[in-house]
């Protein structure tokens, strides 16, 4: 973990990220007069989480699931019963 000024940071900004790409620091500290006031890390992004087929297994779908359409459209003021 290396810590550099703000002053220092400005000047040596793609140094310090490739120090990061190339895992020479896992982060750096930036500071203002001495005292750190934010953080300079890799990038990971987030996993993606599927929602696809994230219910699968846990009902099933009535044969006569069609059965119901008048009385859903109904309930939204669409006309059906």
């Amino acid at each position: 973990m290396e810590t550099v000024n703000i002053f220092k940071a400005k000047t040596d900004l793609s140094k310090l990220i490739r120090k990061i790409e190339q895992k020479d620091e896992d982060k750096v500290i930036l500071a203002r007069n001495g005292k750190p006031v934010a953080m300079l890390v890799p990038y990971v992004p987030e996993e993606k989480k599927s929602r696809i087929g994230t219910a699968r297994g846990r009902f099933s779908v009535p044969e006569d699931i069609d059965s119901y359409d008048d009385e859903i459209l109904a309930l939204f003021g669409l006309g059906g019963v």
